[in-house]
């Protein structure tokens, strides 16, 4: 009786099941962007650079030629402990400040904290002082599930670097956006947007803390945020377009309860099939940013690379009318503007 080779079985069945993964990971990690597509002599803002989806798309950026500058904002929350700016790991530093990937393109690292409404105004100051126009403001930045501890204006965190923080920042540079061609806003939101309730009577939950909700609620509020930024715009030069990348393999997870004990070893594997890795899911940002035919419209809601519909709170006229007004009060977004007016 015929009695199969025990290594040479095993072997071909680790071989075949490598290659189901790769397939499904392939799969799974959807269609890269058209490579030729350049960023020739453009000026683009992408907040949370630092790491993941950001760099990615910062990287990518740099590759596509004869970009002006790409500014990356450093997310530095109160609970992470950091100052300053933070080193870009591909990245060679050179005068303090500058990164440059390519001898064509250049990188200028500039450190705001998005937890910061002061930081934030900071950065928009400096920017103002040095650049003539934006092209391209990606908002890309977010915190998921952190501790409980306020942002530095009082703030629960997810919803003041997640919503408020991209609030004010865009607000700061609509001048600037219409001062170029074709200003394009990139909000960067995810599905979790979906299970999202704006709680109206206490938005900065205050009363019974819930991270899970309190994340879905930022994410909904940025969708709901590029639906008005999407009305005030209306017949300018800028358009806005939201971006979900989909589910992710980077650091934005670090605060899950799985993430930070033994049962990641468990739960890890089984995720990692099917999460794009940040260079994969950058495509999507990537299209977002710079796709020609989305300049021309009045925005949308894309996932791998085609517009699909967002939940139907998220087209609440009325409720994104409210948010808007209540993040002008809270940002207090007038006194800002009037500083850096000042400036």
């Amino acid at each position: 009786m015929w009695v199969p080779n025990l290594p040479v079985t095993l072997t071909s069945a680790l071989a075949a099941g490598i290659g189901v993964a790769c397939i499904i990971k392939d799969t799974f990690g959807g269609p890269p962007y058209d490579k030729t597509v350049r960023a020739e002599g453009q000026t683009v803002i992408i907040t949370g650079a630092n790491e993941g989806i950001g760099r990615e798309t910062a990287n990518d950026l740099a590759k596509r030629g004869a970009k002006t500058k790409v500014f990356e904002i450093n997310v530095i929350p109160d609970f992470l402990k950091k100052k300053g700016p933070i080193e870009i790991p591909s990245a060679r530093r050179r005068g303090g400040t500058s990164c440059p990937r390519r001898a064509t393109s250049t990188v200028y690292c500039r450190p705001c904290d998005l937890a910061s409404l002061d930081s934030v105004r900071q950065f928009v100051e400096r920017f103002k002082s040095e650049e003539p126009h934006v092209d391209v403001l990606v908002a890309n930045a977010a915190v998921m599930h952190p501790p409980k501890v306020p942002t530095r204006d009082g703030f629960e965190q997810q919803l003041g670097v997640n919503h408020l923080g991209h609030f004010l920042l865009t607000n700061l540079l609509m001048d600037h956006l219409k001062a170029a061609p074709r200003g394009r806003v990139v909000v960067v939101a995810c599905g979790e947007h979906r299970r999202g309730v704006v709680r109206r009577e206490d938005l900065n939950h205050s009363a019974q803390y819930d991270a899970a909700a309190a994340y879905a609620q930022s994410k909904l509020a940025n969708v709901l945020f590029a639906t008005e930024l999407t009305r005030q715009t209306l017949g300018s030069s800028v358009s806005v377009v939201v971006v979900d990348p989909g589910l992710t393999d980077s650091r934005l997870t670090r605060h899950l309860a799985p993430w930070r004990s033994a049962g990641r070893l468990l739960v890890y594997p089984l995720f990692w099939l099917f999460m794009k890795s940040p260079a994969s899911a950058a495509h999507s940002v990537l299209h977002a940013a710079l796709a020609p035919d989305l300049a021309r419209g009045a925005g949308g809601y894309y996932l791998n690379m085609k517009k699909v519909e967002p939940s139907k709170e998220s087209q609440d006229f009325e409720l994104a009318h409210w948010l808007w007004v209540v993040s002008e009060k809270w940002t207090r977004l007038d006194e800002h503007k009037a500083k850096v007016a000042a400036a």
